[in-house]
Order: C-alpha cells, then structure tokens, then sequence
C-alpha cells in the first residue's frame, strides 16, 4: 500500500512542476567518500549528476566504520561504498537495528583479496597457507590500506592467532595511495610483495597480478557494492530514492576513469566529467521519472549541466 501511495504522488507531481518541487530538507545531501578511488569516482559521478537536478551536495571524507556511525547518527545521507560481502561484519548492526538501509547494488563483479605479483605467485605463492613459507621474502610484512579498514582488521586478527602461520607477520597500514607506492617500488625491483588488492582499479591493469586463494570466511569470491543510507531517506526523498535505486555502475567504467585520476593525475570532478561526456547515454536510465528540485524534467537539466547536448 505505501509503494502504491508513493508512486501515485510521484505521478500527480509530475503532473504539475509546483507540485513535484523537492521539499527544502531534501535539497542538500550529504555524501561519504572513504578516500578509496572507485568510491571517489562514484561519488563525483553522483555529485555531478545531483548538482545537475539543482541539489547542494556535501561530500566528506571518512573511514568505512566512521561513515557507518555517521549514516546511524543521520550526519551524512548516502554510502555508494557498501562493500559486500567484505563489510558485513561491519554494517550488519546498523542494519539489524534499522538505521542504514542497504538501497541498491550499484557495482557487480568486484574482486578484493590479498593479491601478489605474477612472478611471485609462479615461486608458489598463491594461497595463504603459503604465506609463511615466502615470510623472509616478504619481509614478513602484509600491506594493507588505510588504518581502521576491515580488510586491514581481519588480516591483523589472523597475525594475532597465528592463523596460516602468519604470527611473525605485520600488517603495515597506509593509504592506498602510500601502499601503492610501495607494490610500485617493489615491482620495479622485481621484489616479492604482498598486498590488499581489489577490482575495480586500475592496479589490474598496471601489475601483472593474482589473487591468493584463501580468507573466503571474509573477502568471499566474487562480490558486490551496495548503495547505502542513512534510515528513512528513500521515503522522506522519494525523488533522491528514485535516482540511488537507478544509479549503477560498470567494472570497465570505474577501471577507466580510476586510470585518469590515478595514471594521467586528473581532478576527479575532471576525470567523471570528460568521461561522461564520452559515454552521454549512461545516465539516461538513472533519471528516469526522477526531477529536479524545482519540478522540471531531470535528463534534460543534468546533460545541459555536463555539457553532453553540446
């Protein structure tokens, strides 16, 4: 009954452009971006797109567990990032309790796991049970991404038991930015070095690289990204609700604009821009039945805002 008196009221709005009028406290959105590139790219996609429908976006820059504390507290209004199945432990409380709501699947296909360079998975590196074996290789250092990140946890929780033999190993955290660096160095020396990696990124493409067999209790095989907000969103906003439950994204889209900000040193904003107006089409099923704030059509205002009618 609520989805057929949502629909019906989206129908009369759009009937009439005073009628259809976002309401004021649905205007601004805030947004997290975990500082991961995809979630950077997918965020600056989302931002381009709302700002088009005449929306004020905020984006922050949180961890994953600070941006899921802020989605209960109601301090920032959507997540592109839900990393699933990896992030389960840390969302599923907020999602028993009722205060995030998982809203789409904007990402299929991804991949996140220990990952090594292509020569040192043909030494015998390719699981974790091998992990030890190689320790003074790799300099009994595992490299993780930013402090606080699940990846970064579970990992830690298994140098802690001695799981896989892993015991003398540490987890060194950094940004992805900071671990990158490193795999770079240690490629270019032709040295052994193991990793968080994941897909989309363009880290597939630079490195000749492979995925460990192992941590399946955690990372899973294949996985998915899952649009989150803060409870309630999608009913308060039926307009902003439309527009996250049809914005999806692509594995080829993400590793090519990652590859602009990351290989070419482009703005994000610059690189999301330049590659939308390549690829116009894309948003057409994103802004179906979805409007701007003040009523009118939504396609039309957001390919004249991207400059993609030009």
């Amino acid at each position: 009954m609520h989805r057929l008196i949502t629909a019906s009221a989206l129908a009369l709005g759009l009937a009439g452009p005073a009628a259809a009028q976002v309401a004021e406290e649905c205007r601004e959105v805030s947004m997290s971006d975990v500082g991961w590139t995809d979630i950077t790219t997918t965020t600056a996609i989302a931002r381009h797109v709302l700002e088009g429908l005449g929306y004020s976006v905020d984006v922050k820059v949180l961890s994953v567990p600070v941006t899921f504390a802020s989605l209960e507290n109601d301090d920032v209004d959507v997540f592109l990032g839900n990393w699933m199945p990896s992030q389960s432990q840390a969302i599923q409380p907020y999602l028993d309790s009722g205060e995030i709501e998982q809203v789409a699947i904007n990402l299929e296909g991804t991949k996140y796991n220990l990952a090594v360079p292509a020569y040192t998975y043909e030494k015998g590196l390719q699981s974790y049970d091998d992990l030890a074996a190689f320790e003074p290789e790799l300099d009994g250092t595992i490299y993780g991404i930013e402090p606080g990140n699940e990846g970064n946890a579970y990992l830690i929780g298994l140098t802690e038991e001695n799981a896989h033999g892993l015991g003398d190993f540490e987890v060194k955290e950094s940004s992805e930015q900071g671990m990158l660096a490193q795999v770079r160095r240690a490629v270019d020396d032709e040295e052994d070095v193991v990793f968080l990696g994941w897909e989309p990124h363009p880290m597939n493409a630079n490195f000749d690289l492979e995925y460990l067999s192992g941590g399946e209790d955690f990372f899973g095989g294949e996985g998915v990204v899952h649009t989150t907000t803060r409870a309630g969103l999608t009913e308060e906003c039926p307009n902003l609700g439309t527009l996250l439950a049809q914005m999806t994204f692509t594995l080829p889209m993400e590793n090519e604009i990652m590859g602009k900000i990351l290989d070419d040193g482009m703005d994000p904003a610059e690189a999301t821009q330049e590659w939308l107006q390549a690829h116009p089409d894309v948003i057409d099923p994103w802004l179906q039945g979805v409007t701007t704030v003040e009523g009118e059509e939504g396609l039309p205002a957001v390919r004249q805002e991207l400059g993609l009618d030009s």
